[in-house]
């Protein structure tokens, strides 16, 4: 008789607490670990909770201010070095080096409610009014973006002085250095200047990029009805740069009010696809959304204006993702001919999170009894 292969919490925390504990140094004297540091960080990602609010929930918690003298001791520039081996500690196994990977490219904003100073002053980003403020903590992310393999290979905090150029060669070299294959990298709007451009081209990157209608050229060859490819000459001071732009062209049928057809303009570099599978494989980027939404379920409150906590709670919650991305492509493959498919309503992310939650409230046991004044 076969066994029963089944899924614990014990499982799920493997996933989560090592990458932690391997990558994160921390240097505690006394009774607490850094186990236990890091299971209540966990603890505060799955109940939403903050420093000063999961001590009135759980009994094995550190006092306030031991947390936060414990946690500042997490060196920011090694957190920032470390950053794609905490993300992909448990899920760099299932990735196949031999196989090229389509790659996106994206920016997330958290609110930011408190004052600026000389502490926080280049983290913090102003940008379009969003939930009652435009002062954002803004990082940058590099994220897989093929089917059941929705990894984020890396992310960085955005700071003041630095170009989208930094950022793209970070990330190259991330990509680099654990040995991937770019099928194709996908950026947004934001990327679409002549640096990035020439960059890219130089390094011969494939990649895909909207066009930003601006000027009469673009707006002519962004007219017309039919799928093709155009040549354009981006001018700047530093020098001119070559842009092939593929247009894919979408009849509109009434969508959004409108009717005709839509010249929908990509920059593309090293690709030689026709323009309608361009847009289509383009539009995989936007499952990156997904990827932010999910982080944002498990990211812990904080009204801290310290950079380096704010980034580490992120990377906290977007490790958790892919935490559960790597799960479901070992446990819930199914095992068939053909292409892979997984069962993704078996094992779905809140079902993960319960799991994780169910093992934090067994170590740091649950408060079932409040002391009344009356």
């Amino acid at each position: 008789m076969l066994s029963r292969l089944e899924l614990t919490p014990a499982h799920c925390i493997k996933t989560v607490l090592p990458p932690l504990l391997d990558n994160i140094p921390i240097s505690i004297n006394g009774s607490l670990t850094p186990k236990d540091l890091f299971t209540n960080i966990l603890g505060m990602s799955t109940d939403k909770l903050s420093i000063h609010s999961i001590g009135k929930q759980y009994h094995n918690t550190p006092c306030e201010t031991s947390m936060r003298y414990h946690l500042h001791k997490i060196d920011f520039d090694q957190l920032i070095e470390n950053n794609a081996k905490i993300l992909l500690q448990s899920s760099h196994k299932t990735l196949d080096s031999n196989k090229k990977y389509d790659l996106a490219i994206d920016y997330t904003n958290d609110p930011y409610y408190g004052e600026v100073n000389y502490v926080n002053e280049n983290y913090v980003i102003r940008g379009q009014a969003k939930k009652s403020t435009n002062s954002f903590y803004s990082y940058i992310s590099l994220c897989i973006i093929n089917k059941y393999t929705r990894f984020t290979i890396s992310m960085l905090p955005v700071e003041k002085g630095k170009t989208k150029t930094d950022y793209l060669k970070y990330f190259i070299d991330v990509v680099d250095k654990i040995n991937l294959k770019i099928n194709i990298l996908c950026l947004d709007r934001e990327f679409y200047s002549r640096d990035v451009f020439t960059f890219l081209q130089e390094n011969d990157i494939p990649h895909i990029t909207p066009v930003v209608r601006k000027g009469k050229r673009i707006k002519d060859i962004l007219d017309g009805n039919n799928k093709r490819y155009e040549k354009y000459v981006m001018k700047n001071k530093k020098g001119d740069v070559g842009l092939d732009i593929a247009i894919d062209v979408k009849y509109l049928k009434g969508k959004r009010g409108k009717n005709g057809c839509e010249n929908l303009g990509f920059v593309v570099y090293g690709i030689d696809w026709e323009p309608g599978k361009i847009s289509t494989i383009y539009r995989k980027r936007f499952t990156i959304e997904s990827s932010y939404r999910m982080r944002n379920v498990v990211k812990p409150k904080t009204s801290s204006r310290d950079p380096m906590l704010r980034y580490f709670y992120a990377l906290i919650s977007f490790m958790l993702k892919n935490a559960w991305v790597s799960i479901q492509r070992m446990h819930f493959m199914k095992v068939k001919r053909g292409p892979k498919t997984i069962e993704e309503d078996v094992f779905r992310f809140d079902l993960f999170v319960h799991f994780v939650e169910e093992w934090v409230k067994k170590r740091l046991k649950v408060k079932l009894v409040v002391k009344c004044y009356r």
